[in-house]
């Protein structure tokens, strides 16, 4: 039985590579080599120490320590593991091992519950992740240091220039008080097909309110021909909507874009199609060649039958999303082959793809999208995928996910960042935020975390600044029909408004970019989908909110820290948290107090808030949050900010 081990009794487990500290790291190019120390108490009463592994899925192998010297109390061993050994003739994979303790009448098993911390148990729980990705393996250097900023296009601004109009679209000439089309109960059929009036023209003309954001990534939702408002059911991937203005207004866009220094990035509904398009034409609107209902049609074989008949697969059970067979050559070739559609926007002038349903897309497929973006783009094109969980880790329809491996991503959308922040934030629980921030950490490739796609919110949830703002007091029995014009009350939206501002400074701050969807930063409210999409509130901005994000778009932007700048943790206990970024000399810590009390932590004199611009005494207020910048002895002697104190 194992017996209670006290703090001193506790071995440390170091790593390193080439002399350098990787102690929280998981994830190794496969040219490395991990050398590991262990330092063991004698009061732990080891005598010997396993490294056991195995390949996901395969068996076990055991490594053993060489046993290298004691010193006051201390045991050491050693051990180097080399990466490519490892993988054997492939040049990536996923382990997991766990680090055993012989004791001689009993063994110690390590145990991790974030892939960092660990303890000792009597039997194999959890263990370790490593993955290894290939020696080639990159993400473009422009993405990391940027802000990014998420356009629903029909939500976001009416501009002047040309657009069509179908005859069976539905136009909301309300902008400012317009309530978007909803169903009457969640999962009913709805047309979709209500239309505020957004356009790319608009973005266009609001990218000087984009750069005082300091944005320097437009991600923008579908673009492409399709019948709905939000466009996720795809007509034509080759014709840019004429209600956004069409191929005109985007290559008006990327001009005034590509001036402004700011990249553009679109979304990739590569999984399915609308059932009205051009490839499934249900409704021969597109000339009858389509799929459906033509077993002549060159598309037939781009979707899945049931045999005989013309009952098909769809995405998720939704009768207009018909999924595509990504087996079939032909189809995948046309999205992400040579000449394909990836390649086609990529060089007309786009930075990269946000592929949607990352999980359902072939691992041959994601292989062949890289290639193609990569050889297009000179190796500057960015691949993001919607992952909700940890990508590192992911299994998907009975197969393990291989994104990290160097042939498929280069990044994800950080779900689980926004799930530690509303915990954090909502129920005062500072440790969970730090153990998801540790595990991404520890099992991403450092460039994926360096480029993760921070969120708050998106399309597909609730609005951030309603989220805080009910907290944990909300009505799930509500309907729609109250949901379509429920606000937060004058205290819940108070409320609302001073926990975003913590949760964008976070968001801001721990590594990855930070992604802003549109009208956030100006207080727009709503519920989950389609209240979440509500028009942009020109004129009518939160001015505090607004002004805010403005302020941290400043920070991010003139401190090298945030830009692939090392984190670790300080401390997180209850509801406070501290972590701290660096690069170089600059050394910023933030530090982040949900009580209702004050806290102290010491920082050296003359450390700088960078929100207020004033010299942190060592308090924390409750409920705030701070950005401190810890002054070099060169900048305490200039002439800079800290003499606004004097």
């Amino acid at each position: 039985m194992l017996t209670k081990l006290t703090v001193s009794a506790m071995p440390r487990i170091l790593k390193s590579v080439d002399g350098n500290d990787a102690t929280e790291r998981g994830a190794f190019s496969v040219d490395e080599i991990i050398d590991f120390t262990v330092e063991a108490p004698r009061k732990l009463g080891a005598s010997a120490v396993v490294l056991r592994i195995c390949k996901d899925g395969e068996q076990d192998r055991d490594f053993p320590f060489l046993f290298t010297k004691t010193s006051e109390g201390i045991d050491e061993y050693r051990l180097s593991l080399s990466c490519k050994e490892l993988c054997g003739k492939e040049e990536q994979g996923l382990f997991f091992y766990e680090l055993l303790f012989l004791r001689g009448f009993d063994t110690l098993f390590t145990s991790t519950h974030n892939q960092v911390d660990f303890t000792l148990q009597s039997h194999s729980e959890q263990r370790f992740a490593l993955s290894v990705y290939r020696s080639d393996y990159s993400v473009p250097a422009w993405f990391s240091g940027r802000i990014m900023y998420h356009v629903f296009v029909d939500r976001f601004c009416r501009g002047e220039g040309a657009v069509t109009t179908r005859d069976d679209v539905i136009l909301n000439k309300d902008w400012e008080n317009g309530i978007p089309q909803y169903a009457e109960q969640n999962g009913d059929s709805l047309a979709n097909n209500m239309f505020f009036g957004g356009n790319l023209w608009g973005i266009a003309e609001k990218i000087p309110y984009l750069k005082s954001l300091g944005v320097g990534i437009l991600y923008l939702s579908p673009i492409f021909r399709a019948y709905s408002n939000h466009k996720y059911d795809t007509g034509d991937y080759l014709e840019i909507d004429g209600m956004f203005g069409g191929e005109e207004a985007f290559r008006h866009l990327l001009r005034c874009a590509r001036e402004a220094d700011i990249r553009i990035i679109l979304d990739g509904v590569f999984n399915h199609t609308g059932n009205n398009s051009r490839y499934f034409d249900r409704f021969s609107e597109y000339g009858g060649n389509g799929a459906y209902g033509n077993h002549d049609s060159p598309y037939r074989d781009w979707y899945c039958w049931q045999a005989g008949t013309d009952k098909y697969e769809t995405w998720w059970g939704i009768e207009i999303l018909p999924k595509l067979n990504l087996h079939n050559k032909e189809c995948c070739d046309f999205l992400s082959g040579r000449g394909g559609v990836a390649e086609h926007y990529i060089k007309m002038g786009i930075d990269g793809w946000r592929l949607d349903v990352a999980d359902e897309l072939l691992d041959e497929f994601l292989d062949q999208l890289r290639r193609t973006v990569k050889n297009a783009s000179n190796g500057q094109g960015i691949i993001i995928g919607e992952v909700w969980e940890n990508a590192a880790l992911k299994e998907a329809y009975g197969r393990r996910r291989r994104y990290f491996g160097g042939n498929q991503l280069d990044s994800v959308m950080n779900y689980p960042l926004r799930n530690g922040i509303l915990s954090f934030l909502l129920d005062g629980d500072a440790v969970f935020l730090a153990d998801i921030l540790k595990e991404i950490y520890a099992t991403y490739p450092r460039a994926v975390c360096d480029s993760l796609m921070n969120l708050l919110g998106t399309h597909d949830t609730e609005r951030i600044l309603t989220v805080l703002g009910e907290g944990n007091d909300r009505n799930w029995e509500e309907s729609n029909e109250i949901l379509s014009t429920k606000r937060l009350n004058k205290e819940q939206y108070q409320r609302g408004v001073a926990l975003l501002k913590i949760a964008a400074a976070i968001q801001y701050t721990v590594y990855g970019v930070p992604s802003v969807f549109y009208g956030d930063e100006a207080g727009i409210e709503g519920y989950h989908d389609p209240f979440c999409r509500r028009t942009y509130p020109w004129g009518k901005e939160n001015a505090e909110l607004l002004n805010f994000y403005r302020r941290l778009g400043d920070i991010r932007s003139n401190h090298s820290a945030f830009d692939c700048g090392d984190f670790y943790i300080n401390q997180a206990d209850g509801g406070f948290l501290a972590y701290t970024r660096t690069k170089n000399e600059e050394k910023i810590t933030i530090l982040v107090n949900r009580t209702y009390e004050e806290h102290f932590f010491e920082l050296p004199t003359g450390s700088i808030e960078l929100l207020s611009e004033q010299e942190y005494l060592g308090v924390v207020p409750a409920n705030s949050v701070l950005i401190v910048k810890q002054m070099t002895k060169k900048e305490k002697t200039s002439d800079g900010i800290h003499k606004k104190n004097d």
